[in-house]
């Protein structure tokens, strides 16, 4: 009986649950989409509610949103500005700021324009913190390549005199401080010549005989400059405040961690026993009035 009811399409009682959803989605389906209107043309007629109003159809609205949102997720986009991967500094850039290292002086030379970041409205030339954290691993895998008793390091500047000490004291390196005498490093004739392959001169403006004579038996000079500094007979530089008691503390100990950490003598993540502390110059007031 029922297969009867089916060809002549009458209704079958006890429909399946499925199939009345089924009837029931299509039938919402239905409900919800706009069949557009077309003309003997074959172009869609636009509705038009009572008004006198344009109707938009259902497929209009749904890609009006899409566009809507794509141009809002753009605009976020634009306006959001890039951000670059972490730098990775030596030390925290705020560490390294709260120095001084940066600070250089009111003068510039031709030499160290390429190093300069900005000048400030006290008219303070600013110099590059990341190229001097750059020429810091530059220099230290440098220095790292020759024997450790043949790297000379000069500190004419009482500033520059502790941070010195300590640097050679951990590296291995051999001091120069306070006044270098004239043919330490080009007389063979004086009893107190020293003889090294490498050296490191803490202002190459302080340090100028050391400069010179480094020059003239053919030594690498590598040279802490601030932005008053020329480059002549400099083979290497590294920008920095070479006048600040804290600048040249954190320079020289950065320095000597490198130095290390390239020899092996201490893990690529470790930090020697001193601390930037004991690389500072502890000068008395009466020192300071000497400066």
């Amino acid at each position: 009986m029922a297969e009867d009811q089916i060809k002549e399409g009458q209704p079958v009682e006890n429909q399946p649950e499925e199939e009345k959803n089924t009837l029931t989605e299509n039938t919402v389906e239905e409900t919800t989409t706009e069949v557009p209107v077309v003309d003997e043309a074959g172009s869609e007629v636009p509705v038009v509610d009572e008004a006198g109003s344009e109707v938009p159809v259902v497929d209009d609205i749904i890609t009006d949103v899409i566009e809507d949102q794509f141009v809002k997720e753009e605009s976020v986009k634009e306006e959001k500005p890039d951000v670059s991967p972490a730098e990775e500094l030596l030390l925290p850039r705020d560490t390294l700021l709260s120095a001084g290292i940066h600070i250089g002086t009111r003068m510039k030379t031709l030499d160290m324009a390429s190093f300069i970041y900005r000048v400030r409205p006290d008219g303070l030339f600013v110099l590059d913190v990341k190229k001097t954290d750059d020429r810091i691993r530059t220099a230290a895998k440098f220095l790292a390549r020759y024997d450790k008793t043949k790297v000379a390091v000069s500190a004419t500047r009482l500033y520059a005199h502790e941070p010195v000490k300590k640097f050679c004291e951990v590296t291995g390196a051999t001091p120069i401080i306070g006044r270098f005498i004239p043919g330490q490093l080009s007389n063979p004739q004086y009893s107190r010549r020293i003889d090294p392959e490498i050296i490191v001169v803490s202002d190459p403006r302080a340090d100028a005989q050391a400069v010179k004579e480094a020059s003239i038996v053919g030594i690498p000079i590598v040279a802490l400059c601030s932005t008053d500094n020329e480059f002549a007979g400099v083979d290497f530089v590294i920008p920095t405040n070479n006048k600040g008691r804290r600048a040249l503390a954190v320079i020289f100990w950065l320095l000597a961690r490198q130095i290390l950490r390239e020899r092996g003598e201490i893990g690529p993540d470790s930090d020697p026993q001193e601390t930037i502390d004991d690389f500072e110059a502890k000068v008395t007031r009466d020192e300071e009035d000497d400066l």
